[in-house]
């Protein structure tokens, strides 16, 4: 008879071993039975976790392009192409990139880059415009793509040169179109840099003696010639303030500053603002300033009459403020002639 609480052989009587013809007894389930009486049932085991689909997915993918860009020549290519890409977008915005006018100049080229185009007219003794060619002949100016001709197709295209009336512009412009002394930058001015051309005849004032002159040569020197500007800044009248060069014939490998050839004639003299002169360096300004002075003292273009009559020259800067005082409506302006004062 079997003990009615510790059965540590089968109902049949047999012993832990078992019949060996019958096989081993089931002596682990007759003690798992007693303590789940005692104890209790064991906690079912927990549920196989469930995948999700979309954690599925992305583990594939992952898995996958891990597997792709392990081999090299998946992903040298793809980004070798991107690269060149990029730098090829860099190169044409620095480089083959036209600018048509003042504003779509970035602040960064000033001092920093220049401008190389074709000069299209002359606006006055130290001024012109210049339709900016990038790349020159290798990028297929002059061959292969044609500089206008035609003044309606040159409109808003050229770097040229324009002076308002100076009754109409405000001591400091801004770019606001609202602005009624804003002056629309549909052009991008030129301005000889460290030089001053004698005044010509316009907005009602007469000329400057030796301003047909002035003029007369920057036309033949520049009329459709390949010039290079360095830009310096830009001025209140909306003009690029910048130096130019132009390599003439038949001394092509040398190139030569427009500002000093006219100084050298006696057809300018060194700008003499207080504020605001811009020469593009303290070494290009001293080989303006010697230029003017031995000029002067060959008696060269305006400096003729000074040397003759030894009368004092009025230099462009005077002539524009004394034509300033009139046009403001003050009767006495003063004018040194000999070192004396006399009313006009």
């Amino acid at each position: 008879m079997p003990w009615s609480f510790f059965s540590s052989s089968s109902p049949s009587g047999n012993d832990d071993e078992g019949d060996p013809k019958r096989g081993p007894t089931k002596q682990t389930t007759t003690h798992t039975t007693w303590r789940n009486r005692l104890f209790g049932s064991p906690p079912p085991p927990p549920p196989p976790p469930t995948t999700n689909n979309a954690d599925s997915w992305f583990e594939s993918a992952r898995e996958s392009a891990r597997d792709h860009l392990a081999v090299p020549h998946n992903w040298i290519a793809p980004a070798a192409a991107a690269v060149i890409s990029m730098s090829l977008l860099a190169f044409y915005q620095s480089y083959l990139r036209r600018i048509p006018a003042v504003d779509h100049i970035a602040p960064g080229f000033y001092r920093r880059r220049s401008l190389f185009g074709k000069v299209t007219s002359v606006g006055d003794g130290d001024g012109f415009h210049l339709f900016h060619t990038p790349g020159g002949r290798l990028a297929g100016w002059g061959w292969l793509r044609r500089v206008p001709k035609d003044k309606k197709k040159l409109k808003g295209k050229t770097v040229s040169h324009h002076t308002p009336h100076p009754l109409h512009i405000h001591s400091t412009p801004t770019t606001n179109n609202h602005n009624p002394n804003h002056f629309p930058t549909t052009q991008l001015s030129i301005r000889l840099a460290g030089v001053d051309a004698p005044e010509g005849a316009h907005f009602g004032r007469p000329a400057q003696p030796f301003a047909a002159e002035a003029l007369s040569f920057l036309e033949t020197y520049l009329r459709g010639a390949r010039v290079r500007t360095f830009l310096h800044r830009r001025d209140q009248y909306e003009r690029v303030v910048a130096t130019a060069y132009v390599r003439k014939w038949p001394w092509f490998f040398l190139r030569r500053d427009v500002g000093l050839e006219l100084l050298r004639r006696g057809l300018a003299v060194t700008y003499e603002g207080k504020t605001g002169a811009e020469f593009g360096g303290k070494r290009i300004e001293e080989r303006y300033r010697a230029a003017e002075a031995l000029a002067r003292k060959k008696g060269k273009g305006m400096w003729e009459g000074e040397k003759k009559s030894e009368e004092v020259l009025e230099t462009p800067g005077e002539f524009k403020k004394r034509m300033k005082a009139l046009e403001a409506g003050e009767g006495v302006v003063k004018e040194e002639v000999k070192g004396e004062v006399k009313k006009v």
